[in-house]
């Protein structure tokens, strides 16, 4: 499979990476905007697998253009996306009463607006049986705890979980699946920066490995799905 995974230099989007390269199955395109971190991934994806195949661009899915972006997937892909994972995200800890309208553009541009874009300049790639999956947060999950400082943070997350039941449905007669995992935590920097301290009882890598698995299965099974991925609150 040719897959795409954003937000792919930390946290459970690095880990879900080196779980897809270790087959030698997939074809892997990994972005982010930090370059530096790129790199450390791609010596760690080679030195699991030497064979693998896997490409690296700096990209900011919000602000860079896409003309770049679909040449490099191009060249390495042969112009087909059968798994696009959007990642990509950033967080804010912050009371209500100290956010500023800036502070909710930067979360929705990050968390929403970026997968919105990366979508529509991919579409056109993706064929019968492809799969988008998007990386959405208990925290945009109706019904589930909420935590203070992060309403801005889960009104951006919650905003993608209904962009994912839309789209099943707008793309269902070209049989393009999308889901969207609602994650807990997982021992990540974002978790740390949301809840100080907290130690979850998910370590990154397996988070990334659940993801990775779900990504190329899962579309067998669910289509327009918001599926929780939690053991703990947080």
């Amino acid at each position: 499979m040719n897959i795409i995974v954003t937000g792919a230099s930390s946290g459970v989007g690095f880990e879900a990476v080196l779980e897809l390269i270790l087959s030698g199955k997939h074809k892997v395109i990994a972005l982010s905007r930090s370059q530096d971190k790129l790199e450390r991934l791609l010596e760690i994806a080679h030195g699991l697998n030497p064979d693998a195949e896997i490409f690296a661009l700096a990209f900011d899915i919000v602000h860079d253009d896409y003309a770049g972006l679909q040449q490099f997937i191009n060249s390495n892909f042969d112009n087909r996306v059968d798994v696009l994972i959007n990642n990509a995200g950033v967080l804010i800890n912050k009371p209500f009463s100290q956010l500023q309208e800036l502070d909710f553009v930067e979360m929705l541009q990050s968390n929403f607006i970026g997968h919105v874009r990366i979508i529509q300049a991919l579409l056109h790639l993706m064929s019968k049986g492809s799969h988008i999956l998007n990386i959405g947060s208990m925290g945009g999950f109706q019904g589930s705890v909420k935590f203070a400082g992060l309403s801005a943070y889960s009104a951006s997350k919650a905003a993608l979980h209904t962009l994912t039941e839309c789209l099943a449905l707008e793309l269902a007669d070209r049989e393009i699946k999308v889901n969207c995992l609602a994650l807990g935590s997982a021992q990540t920097e974002m978790l740390e920066k949301a809840f100080p301290g907290y130690d979850s009882p998910v370590m990154a890598f397996e988070m990334g490995k659940y993801i990775a698995d779900f990504s190329i299965t899962g579309h067998r099974f669910f289509n327009g799905k918001i599926l929780p991925v939690a053991v703990s609150t947080p």
